[in-house]
């Protein structure tokens, strides 16, 4: 999906997980205002990636928050978006989260809703995790590690409501005798795997150590949700805050505007400020008109975070000025072509190989705004990923397609003068439509002909590309796609994206529909690992055999390209969320 990272555990977790990690480090919560990524009070590019620029503790004023379509959803434990991930937590706290500074700071992870870091048993089957007293919903009520538990069990447990987000929890906990058929249809709660011995304790039983299991409470699914506030898939019109704001208003597909939680204490809540008297998220907003808005100070965040326009961009490259409040930098994501090999002649590895060597990736990368914006990938793993080898199985000329190649593929599969099939791309995503087009042109050069359909972002993956029945019914063969590391390892870049048994009917991200049972054992095995060298060659692997296959052809390692208002305050860019500014405690002078 879309996130990369680092965590730093607490000595006392460290040393219990050593026997399945193979390393520790130490980190505690602090009041990120004066962490050690310091502020830098003025300009110049990239300051935002060193620093946190225009450092404030002023309140008052709007926040502006506008975006090009809509989100997948505002409901924390039905989200799969790291701009999500990352606004949520201004609602929605995790049992975990990111400290909120810039750069390799931004990396570390602390306790948020937990008072420490998880705790594991001897085994590592078993974490537990001790929540802050005091802690209260925005109504005054008081949050329990049984509300924890619910948000559990209706983000990963019920995907025929809530089917947007991963399904780790499911896949990690240990077996139900009975299984368990989520909160909806199951009113008894009996998830055995997840229990509640007191209102301020929740302990995870898992099927096998998993030493990343602080990264995985980080997100916003662990976020507490009282049973009796869930109305299902209309949650998202009533999210019960548990963070800084809460919800005055929110308009499906229009706008959500959030107000102070007066029932925040920062007594409980050592990483976040309360600058803003508001927060307004605009949607549906074309990307030249959150630019210019951003550009004027109108607007303080460009909330999917992937960059300005490429008009825009050219505009800023040419005024120094602008340029100085500019941000460029890597987001941990890869975009790449997915190919079904479900949908025929796709099921065919030489038709799949045909598309490998066919496309232009160089024509690509400008499609997608040029070098600025991410170079020239080979490999699943990117490059700032522990266990990324670089290798490149479909070589061509100055990365530019080879037509021949491509051609003898065909003829091995048995498609000599080519086919048709379907590639889709996000509507909202302009560039992506783009990079998309200089597919078409080359894949049209070799004699398969695709058809581009375009499908909004909010619903991409739960209704279109990532519905493997839909793009079954649809022809749909090939699919573009951004993805970044749900945490820095390649465990947590690789898993949702290759694992056969992570494929879901709705919601899903394994495009390709890969089920591999070599790469299935391979993640297995490294998730258990207690050698973390031997991990990151089992990670290599997996890329590897995953590139065989040919079902994914990776285009670049993106960056991201933000403009930062002088109206905004405390922004820092984060690899905690793909790059993007933190949005915890963002404020503005206006």
């Amino acid at each position: 999906m879309r996130r990369s990272r680092t965590v730093a555990l607490t000595a006392a977790a460290a040393a219990a997980v050593l026997v399945v990690t193979g390393c520790s480090s130490s980190s505690k919560s602090g009041d990120s205002s004066s962490s050690a990524s310091g502020s830098s009070a003025g300009a110049g590019a990239d300051a935002a990636t060193k620093g946190i620029v225009n450092a404030s503790d002023k309140k008052g004023g709007t926040v502006t928050f506008e975006m090009r379509g809509t989100p997948d959803s505002l409901d924390p434990g039905n989200t799969y978006y790291a701009y999500i991930y990352n606004f949520s937590r201004l609602y929605a706290r995790p049992l975990t989260t990111f400290q909120p500074a810039a750069g390799e700071e931004g990396n570390k992870l602390v306790p948020d809703l937990a008072e420490s870091l998880g705790k594991p048993s001897a085994d590592g089957l078993s974490w537990t995790y001790k929540l802050r007293a005091g802690l209260k919903y925005d109504d005054g009520t008081p949050i329990t590690s049984k509300d924890v538990k619910y948000a559990v069990e209706r983000s990963n447990f019920a995907p025929d409501v809530n089917s947007n987000g991963p399904t780790y929890f499911k896949e990690l906990l240990v077996d139900n005798e009975t299984p368990y058929e989520g909160p909806y249809k199951d009113k008894t709660g009996d998830l055995k795997s997840i229990e509640t011995p007191d209102d301020l304790t929740v302990v995870f039983h898992l099927k096998h150590a998993f030493a990343d299991f602080d990264y995985l409470v980080s997100a916003p699914q662990t976020a507490p949700v009282p049973q009796a506030k869930d109305t299902g898939a209309d949650y998202v019109k009533h999210v019960v805050s548990s963070g800084t704001y809460k919800f005055e208003s929110y308009e499906d597909g229009k706008q959500a505007v959030l107000v102070p939680n007066t029932n925040w204490d920062k007594s409980t809540d050592p990483i976040r400020k309360q600058l803003a008297d508001k927060l307004v998220l605009k949607m549906n907003i074309d990307q030249a008109t959150v630019d210019k808005d951003l550009l004027a100070g109108n607007a303080q965040v460009d909330l999917v975070g992937a960059g300005v326009d490429p008009q825009t961009q050219a505009q800023i490259l040419r005024d120094p000025k602008l340029k100085a409040k500019t941000d460029n930098a890597y987001g941990g994501r890869l975009v790449y072509t997915a190919i079904n090999t479900k949908v025929a002649p796709f099921d065919n590895l030489d038709c799949r190989k045909a598309v490998q060597y066919a496309i232009d990736k160089v024509s690509v990368q400008t499609a997608l705004g040029g070098p600025i914006r991410g170079s020239i990938a080979n490999t699943v793993l990117p490059p700032d990923i522990p266990g990324h080898q670089d290798f490149n199985l479909y070589e061509s000329k100055d990365n530019k397609g080879d037509e021949a190649k491509a051609k003898e593929a065909l003829k091995a599969c048995g498609k000599p003068d080519g086919f048709n099939t379907v590639l889709t791309a996000r509507t909202e995503r302009a560039t992506e439509v783009a990079a998309a087009t200089s597919i078409q042109a080359a894949l049209k050069k070799v004699g398969i002909t695709a058809e581009i359909q375009q499908f909004p972002q909010g619903k991409y993956l739960t209704d279109s590309a990532g519905a493997p029945q839909f793009t079954q019914d649809h022809n749909i063969g090939l699919m573009m796609m951004q993805w970044g590391a749900d945490w820095p390892t390649g465990y947590g870049f690789l898993q949702q994206i290759v694992d056969g048994r992570a494929i879901k009917a709705s919601g899903n991200s394994n495009l390709a529909q890969l089920n591999d049972p070599e790469v299935n054992k391979l993640l297995d095995e490294a998730a258990v690992n207690p050698d973390r060298a031997a991990r990151e060659k089992i990670y290599a692997q997996i890329d590897k055999k995953v590139m065989e296959q040919a079902v994914y052809v990776p285009l670049t390692d993106f960056k991201v390209f933000l403009y930062r208002p002088d109206s905004a305050t405390n922004l820092a860019s984060t690899p905690a969320f793909s790059g993007e500014y933190d949005y915890l405690n963002i404020g503005t002078t206006k």
